[in-house]
């Protein structure tokens, strides 16, 4: 019997020693018990117990290597904090916390304000080093201030206002992440910077992420602020759109289109897509098709249109005009008419369509005929349907062959002007003054 007891005792053992913490007490338990040393665990425990805050309300007891807490504390994590002190006392076999939770409401709030008093007096007592640590970082960032609105250096480091904007805010930003190491190097807080840079860097990554776009387009509006691709007033074609442009701003590249409404494109658009910029070149080209009647000589209309081209106020004579045959179609022949002229004194569509009219006009005085396109009709049997209409209204029963009406005389071949219409170019150089351009007469451009 006694060992069937005993061995319900050893059995019982692991239990409570896990109910006295992770690391419960380890080690053999004496066969006999001195009450010596239960009154020397306690003694320990309590003074162990009496130097620690938030503990004054805790009692313990000792018996027979058993301990236990009792009482009440307000901070419930201290709980768990005196099963890790008591099991680390030599001679504890198992520990018993009966502490519980203190509800009592002044004994809650005081500690509270007592922590905020403390640290308001601490507050205090740094608030002249803080004065000294802010005077000191924000006179570095003045400095850096001054330095970026000195305007004379940056115009002649950068090439054009918008680039010398970007060094002047790289400058205050350098100051002030510097001023902000001095203050917290005064303050003996320069381990925060490195947590405040190590946010700031992940807030950066996320926002780089959400604004991809925006910065998209704002690097490739310095790009173009470097390279000037165009420059104000030029007229140009971007993926397609054409129109003069007004300005280049941060975001977009303003076109003024033929029909006068505004034309926004992305930057990223501009800087990766195809420029066609019409204006660079003072001298352009133009051409147009002509269908000539196969029956006629088409080597003389050739040389009849290169020589009215060639007579042409607005035609230049270095590249002379030309003339070719591109194409033989089922009723005519496709004959190409190329001419160059400069664009600073003629308009280039009026031009052209001058052009078309003159060679049309000089190849009809000519006799050479412009045909329309034909086509042969093949019906079955080999004869068309005869209809036989009554004439109920005195109507000639067959064809009459008459003489036609002469043919009117030729009208001359006048040229009409060409002016360049500024219209356009006026309306976008009005509006380029109501914002900051990125654009420059004076920049390099590529």
């Amino acid at each position: 019997m006694r060992a069937f007891v005993l061995s319900l005792f050893l059995l019982a053992l692991p239990v409570a020693a896990q109910e006295a913490g992770p690391e419960g007490p380890t080690g053999e338990i004496a066969a006999t018990t001195d009450p010596s040393s239960d009154a020397a665990i306690e003694d320990r425990l309590r003074r162990i117990v009496g130097q620690l805050d938030g503990l004054d309300g805790v009692g313990v007891s000792v018996r027979e290597g058993i301990v236990t807490f009792t009482g009440e504390v307000v901070d419930t994590a201290q709980v768990d904090r005196l099963d890790a002190i008591a099991v680390r006392v030599e001679g504890v076999v198992a520990v018993e916390n009966e502490v519980a939770a203190d509800t009592d409401v002044s004994q809650r709030i005081d500690p509270v304000f007592q922590r905020t008093r403390a640290r308001f007096d601490q507050a205090v007592a740094y608030l002249p080093l803080l004065v000294i640590a802010a005077v000191v970082g924000g006179l570095v960032a003045a400095i850096g201030w001054a330095f970026a609105r000195w305007e004379a250096p940056w115009r002649r480091l950068a090439p054009n206002a918008f680039i010398a904007d970007i060094y002047r805010l790289a400058l205050r930003l350098l100051f002030l992440v510097l001023g902000i190491v001095l203050a917290l190097d005064i303050l003996g807080a320069v381990a925060v910077l490195g947590t405040v840079l190590g946010a700031a860097g992940i807030v950066g990554l996320a926002l780089g992420f959400a604004v991809r776009d925006t910065v998209e387009n704002f690097i490739a509006s310095v790009m173009l602020s470097l390279r000037q691709p165009f420059r104000p007033g030029d007229f140009v074609e971007v993926e397609g759109d054409q129109g003069t442009v007004v300005r280049l701003t941060s975001r977009a590249t303003i076109l003024l289109d033929r029909d006068g409404n505004h034309l926004r494109i992305p930057n990223s658009t501009v800087f990766k897509g195809r420029i066609l910029n019409f204006t660079r070149n003072a001298e352009r080209r133009f051409g147009f098709t002509l269908g000539i009647d196969p029956n006629d000589d088409v080597a003389e209309a050739r040389r009849i249109g290169t020589e009215v081209l060639r007579g042409l106020d607005w035609t230049l004579a270095t590249p002379p005009p030309q003339a070719w045959i591109r194409d033989v179609g089922a009723s005519t022949v496709d004959v190409d008419f190329y001419a160059w002229l400069d664009q600073r004194e003629a308009d280039f569509m009026v031009a052209r369509s001058e052009s078309i009219r003159l060679v049309m006009a000089a190849l009809t005085r000519a006799d050479i005929g412009l045909p329309e396109p034909t086509y042969r009709l093949n019906l079955l049997g080999g004869a068309l349907p005869v209809i036989d209409l009554p004439d109920a209204e005195n109507r000639p029963e067959t064809f009459v062959m008459g003489e036609g009406e002469p043919d009117p005389a030729p009208l001359p071949i006048k040229p009409e002007p060409v002016t360049p219409n500024r219209t356009v170019a006026e309306m976008a150089e009005a509006e380029r003054g109501r914002e900051q351009d990125l654009l420059s007469h004076r920049a390099p451009q590529e």
